[in-house]
């Protein structure tokens, strides 16, 4: 029994291998047999010839397991499917080659519970007659499958059924053994009784520490806004007086008076300078303070600023060019682009309206289109059910002569048959016949086997008891260095230890050399970038100051057009 279900655990592990790889069946029965040739031949021949079977018919095998997984085995593991598909390929194929004796070896070797359920499953006369026959009828021919499985399997059916009543006895004795197995007596633990708990002492209330007081310095106004505000009022002073200065400096001609209003005599007169009255009010000007605070710039920023204000240079020397070249204005260009554009949108709406009448045809178009497939489709829908109505009647006179040539084929295929049992009963004496010739061969193999293991075994005797004899002769340990002497293997570029540490001191000094000179060179670039950035930030300042002077020019001369007539009526006569 033993030896049966080894060679069942091999081939359940084979099979489970083929289904993990998913390849041809020939080539993996070949890396099997490769495999398999430690083993002996008996037992060699037993699994491939089970395994080939198991792959050959692998269909008429699944569709059995698959239905006791689903109808009887439902609390069988997935794991034994392979199992399942061994025995069931053995009761099918090998009952009659292998003997019941040697197939009942075979059952009791695997689990006892498993092979009831399934023998009792698939040797069920109901099953066998009825939807076994059908799935395999399905794959091979009716009469085939009925003579030469079905009705083998059905003779065997009271034998097994006595083999089920004896897995079924174990099974009783087995439940009864376990019965009257000793029950444990628990008994209590000898454990220490423990200790009443002390009262815990109270926790001390934390006392919370004293915040300090808020600086007066929060609720008063900040310096710097203060300094803001009398610079602000310093700078309006200054434009005031500026304004007041270049009012009285100005020459005749830029006196300013409203257009087609003839010049009055007092106009006319020579003016003499006096005092502006303390009650006349000057018009609010705003003065925007240039921001000395110095504000911290990195380099990127630097560089972008002084690139702007070059822009800017650049476009405002263009545009002088440009100007002193003769450059007009864009009248004559604006002119021009809206008659394109007066004529673009006559040219949309023209275009919409045929986008328009070409969607109306359209319309008209698809209506047509639709009726015309409509007609054709009615009239395809004709011809369909006369084609049908021809091939109805084909069909008819073929399936007459199909069932004429299928009854030719049965009794072609009933007088094989006949002939077919006899070569199976010369084909069982041949593998019988070789199968003695196995056993005898195998016998002979295993002697030599036996015969060579202990020449080997010898040998290896001989061997242990030189190496012990070596292992007790005395060595020299240690051994004495020349760090001067080269090696001598025959190396490009071979030296001592003694010449490799001088090299290894002057490759380190080299690069110290080297790593200084590398160091005084970031210095100087660091000193040549930074003198750079400096003047880069004079020239932004230049620039910023030059624009500020120009801002304030600028808004104070708009503020002076802004304002009230009458201030400048006054400003002429005082003039």
């Amino acid at each position: 029994m033993a030896y049966y279900g080894k060679c069942i655990e091999t081939v359940i592990g084979q099979l489970d291998k083929f289904k993990a790889k998913k390849g041809s069946a020939e080539q993996f029965l070949e890396a099997a047999s490769t495999a398999l040739q430690t083993l002996s031949p008996q037992k060699q021949a037993f699994i491939l010839e089970v395994l080939s079977g198991c792959l050959e018919y692998q269909k008429l095998l699944a569709v059995v397991v698959d239905a006791f997984y689903v109808r009887a085995g439902c609390l069988c593991p997935r794991a034994d499917y392979s199992l399942f598909e061994v025995i069931c390929y053995l009761a099918t194929f090998q009952l009659e080659e292998l003997g019941f004796q040697l197939f009942c070896d075979v059952v009791r070797s695997q689990p006892v519970d498993k092979m009831r359920k399934f023998l009792g499953f698939f040797f069920n006369p109901l099953n066998l007659c009825s939807w076994i026959t059908d799935e395999w009828s399905l794959i091979y021919e009716t009469a085939y499958v009925r003579e030469n499985w079905i009705g083998p399997l059905m003779r065997w059916q009271p034998e097994v059924q006595k083999l089920i009543n004896q897995l079924e006895e174990v099974l009783a004795n087995q439940s009864v053994s376990k019965t009257k197995a000793k029950v444990t007596e628990p008994k209590e633990f000898n454990l220490t009784v423990p200790r009443p708990r002390s009262i815990p002492v109270p926790e001390p209330v934390p006392v919370m520490a004293k915040s300090k007081p808020v600086p007066r310095s929060t609720y008063q106004p900040p310096k710097e806004q203060q300094l803001l505000e009398t610079t602000k009022r310093h700078n309006r002073w200054k434009a005031e007086e500026l304004l007041l200065r270049a009012n009285m400096e100005e020459m005749r001609c830029a006196v300013p008076r409203s257009r087609g209003e003839p010049p009055t005599q007092d106009s006319q007169k020579t003016l003499q300078p006096r005092l502006l009255p303390r009650t006349l009010k000057t018009p609010k000007l705003t003065f925007y303070k240039t921001n000395n605070v110095p504000v911290k710039l990195n380099t990127a920023a630097i560089l972008r600023e002084g690139s702007l204000y070059q822009r800017q240079v650049e476009k405002e020397l263009e545009r002088v060019d440009k100007l002193v070249d003769g450059a007009g204005d864009f009248s004559e260009f604006l002119e021009w682009q809206r008659k394109v554009q007066a004529e673009g949108r006559e040219e949309q709406l023209a275009a919409s309206e045929c986008h328009r009448l070409q969607g109306k045809l359209s319309h008209e178009e698809a209506i047509l289109a639709r009726q015309r497939l409509v007609q054709g489709n009615k009239e395809k829908a004709d011809q369909k059910k006369e084609e049908t109505a021809e091939l109805m009647q084909q069909c008819a006179e073929r399936r007459l002569r199909e069932e004429r040539s299928m009854k030719e084929l049965v009794q072609r295929v009933a007088e094989v048959q006949k002939n077919v049992k006899v070569a199976q009963t010369k084909l069982l004496r041949g593998r019988q016949q070789i199968v003695q010739e196995v056993i005898e061969k195998s016998r002979e193999l295993l002697q030599r086997s036996a015969e060579a293991a202990g020449e080997e075994q010898q040998r290896r005797r001989e061997l242990i008891s030189q190496l012990r004899a070596l292992e007790t002769q005395p060595v020299r340990q240690g051994k004495l260095v020349d760090l001067t002497q080269i090696p001598g293997y025959g190396l490009e570029g071979e030296m001592s230890v003694v010449e490799l540490r001088e090299r290894l001191a002057l490759l380190k000094e080299t690069r110290r050399r080297e790593e200084e000179e590398k160091r005084d060179q970031i210095i100087q670039g660091k000193r040549a970038r930074s003198q750079e950035l400096q003047n880069v930030v004079e020239q932004i300042s230049l620039c910023r100051a030059a624009m500020g002077r120009s801002a304030a020019l600028r808004t104070i001369w708009k503020e002076l057009q802004d304002s009230d007539t009458s201030l400048l009526n006054t400003l002429v006569c005082i003039f």
